[in-house]
């Protein structure tokens, strides 16, 4: 009798035990639902917040590049301004090249003997310089027609940004913002894309 009241006792105890433990399972389990829910809705919040840090930033920024339209007629700029070099070099050409030989014209030449042999060989540098110039131009107006065909146009090479209009219709050839140009350093804004830039690399 005693050894059945015992048995029963060890029986309860360990029935109890098991209760116990189901039980602490349980409550375990809702605890890190109610955690896991925290934890998303802590997450969600942190991602809204970002998103709108994103969205604020990329209004501040502007847009990534400038429309079909704006590049067209950025191109008829740009082949505006190359007609116009050309036109001018040709008449470069002509001032340093004796139109009968097709020769650059020389100290001997009678067009020399009108002018004091200093002067001439001052002018022609002068004119060669002008040339050169004209050409590098030339070389710099045929890249950004390139950039134009690329929709890549306009970009700041230092931060990725759209350089302003008026700067890109006064100097077609540009690729940085007057700032840069004149410091070395971007722009306020250009420095908070080139962070951006970096946290992404």
């Amino acid at each position: 009798m005693a050894k059945k009241t015992a048995s029963k006792t060890i029986k309860k105890s360990t029935v109890a035990i098991m209760k116990e433990r189901a039980a602490n399972r349980s409550k375990q389990i809702k605890k890190a639902k109610a955690n896991l829910k925290k934890a998303s809705a802590v997450r969600a919040a942190a991602l809204k917040k970002a998103a709108l840090k994103k969205a604020e930033l990329a209004k501040l920024l502007g847009p990534k590049s400038y429309s079909a339209d704006e590049l067209k007629k950025f191109k008829a700029l740009i082949l505006e301004k190359r007609l116009e070099t050309m036109e001018e070099l040709d008449t470069l050409r002509e001032s340093i090249m004796d139109v009968t030989t097709g020769e650059y014209v020389s100290e001997n030449s009678t067009y020399s003997l009108h002018m004091e042999q200093g002067t001439d060989a001052m002018e022609r540098e002068k004119t060669f310089l002008f040339a050169s110039r004209g050409n590098k131009f030339l070389n710099q107006l045929d890249d950004a027609l390139v950039r134009v065909d690329n929709k890549t146009y306009g970009k700041c090479r230092i931060c990725d940004l759209l350089i302003p209009k008026d700067r890109l219709l006064a100097v077609p050839t540009a690729q940085t913002c007057v700032e840069y140009k004149n410091t070395n350093l971007p722009c306020p804004r250009g420095k908070i894309a080139v962070e951006m830039k970096g946290e992404d690399d």
